[in-house]
């Protein structure tokens, strides 16, 4: 009988401690204990037996390669943040908030799978068979052969998986199995780590793949020990509010592909569906240009996207107010300064409200022109040209550097109907692109005289 002592685990790392510490004291980070029951188990039975088998060494060079097959899904845009499908052996954690259509996109992809003629399992821990029978049918997926195992102990569905080898599972969710070794509850840190770790291993082993949905924490992140994601092959996050219905899956870890791919899908009353333009969702509904409205081009993984950037700039109080949605917001205030002591464009007594449309997020720096240009919008009252789209990241001197496959960036806008960008310099095409009208610039300043001119 294993005996329990409570100890301090750590969410990150999962070092322990026998007393709660404000930082954990194997990798440092702070307020990452909790509460757990620690197991010693009888020296004569390991748990652990299973998880390695002895592998002899190799010389790096005598090891042959060779190039990883995938699996496509039957959903394009699922398959564009996988990196082209499943692969044989991989292990797949996706997250996100409840509601937002995890389980409903995993059942999709289960049954295009089954019916392209893979063995497919899909194991249920929150929902009985009759349930995910009732949620099949809702999506229209009629007739469905896909096949449905209700259970949470971890060692009944290793027994299953070798007893059916199917070519992928679902486990939905990791947070629900739980192991007769140890005597804590499903979902603390010790069975979320002891039950992904046997399965990765039946995985690497058998040559299944393995999906496993993961709950979030308020905060948004992957609930249960960091070293969750450090096991599995690729980690994906679901992003979007419930009330709209557009979704992305985003890609945050992938060792068989790039990673910060995104895929967008629409909930429709099938289920997710794929958007195959969705650079048409982050695009400006104004039937004419309204000021504090430019539109930018990102880079989302391998794909160019084309955003809009709303600015508000309203006279403020004492203490004006900096806020952005999608955008860094500390980003957003050294633009303010640089807009102020580079371009003589002053808000210090104004409240700025930045925002990317669509629910996007922007995380790199070529967004900074495009920022600019919509707060000068915003506050002269005049809108932008027709058609106008910006990128560029800009420093603190005022100088405007390029962006990355800035020649990506400003095909899309064109195949779109775009007809007038300002760029940087270093960015500009050696051959003009048909339809649109290319200003370069260096600096900050001729950005803002290039608009001018153009109003």
């Amino acid at each position: 009988m294993a005996k329990e002592r409570t100890v301090f685990t750590c969410t990150d790392c999962g070092g322990t401690s026998p007393k709660w510490l404000g930082k954990c004291p194997s990798c440092g980070a702070w307020n990452t204990l909790i509460e757990s029951i620690a197991e010693s188990t009888s020296p004569v039975k390991n748990r652990f037996a299973s998880l390695a088998k002895t592998a002899e060494i190799a010389v790096l060079a005598d090891i042959e390669a060779s190039d990883i097959e995938r699996t496509p899904t039957g959903h394009e845009e699922l398959d564009r943040v996988l990196g082209g499908g499943i692969v044989e052996g991989g292990v797949v954690l996706i997250g996100g908030d409840p509601g937002i259509g995890k389980s409903t996109l995993l059942l999709q992809a289960l049954d295009s799978l089954q019916r392209a003629g893979e063995n497919t399992l899909y194991v249920t821990g929150e929902e009985s068979g009759a349930q995910v029978a009732l949620r099949s049918r809702r999506l229209g997926l009629d007739r469905s052969q896909v096949k449905v195992l209700a259970e949470i102990q971890l060692e009944k569905i290793l027994a299953t998986l070798d007893a059916t080898q199917p070519d992928i599972a679902v486990i939905d969710s990791i947070q629900t199995v739980y192991s007769d070794q140890l005597t804590s509850a499903p979902g603390s840190v010790a069975q979320v780590r002891e039950c992904a770790a046997h399965l990765t291993r039946a995985a690497k082993a058998s040559g299944v793949c393995i999906v496993l949905v993961g709950h979030v924490t308020k905060e948004g992140a992957l609930a249960g020990p960091r070293v969750l994601e450090h096991m599995v092959d690729t980690v994906l996050y679901f992003e979007g509010d419930t009330h709209s219905q557009f979704r992305l899956v985003r890609a945050i870890k992938n060792r068989f592909g790039a990673v910060n791919e995104i895929g967008v899908f629409a909930m429709t009353e099938k289920g997710l569906k794929g958007v195959s333009n969705p650079s048409a969702i982050f695009l400006s509904q104004h039937p004419e240009p309204v000021p504090g409205s430019c539109v930018m081009v990102t880079l989302e993984g391998t794909r160019p996207l084309l955003v809009e950037i709303q600015a508000l700039v309203d006279s403020g109080g004492p203490s004006p107010r900096r806020l952005s949605v999608g955008l860094d917001k500390d980003r957003l205030a050294m633009l303010l300064a640089v807009l102020h002591r580079h371009a003589g464009v002053a808000c210090m007594d104004q409240d700025v409200f930045v925002n990317a449309v669509g629910g996007v997020r922007i995380s790199e720096p070529a967004a900074d022109l495009a920022v600019m240009l919509s707060i000068t919008s915003s506050l002269r009252g005049k809108p932008l040209p027709k058609g106008f789209i910006a990128f560029g990241e800009v420093g603190l001197a005022g100088e405007v550097r390029p962006a990355p496959r800035g020649q990506e960036r400003l095909k899309e806008a064109a195949k779109l109907g775009f007809s007038v960008a300002v760029v940087p310099k270093a960015n500009a095409p050696k051959k003009p692109i048909e339809g649109l009208t290319i200003h370069a610039v260096e600096r900050v300043e001729q950005a803002m005289d290039v608009v001018r001119g153009l109003g």
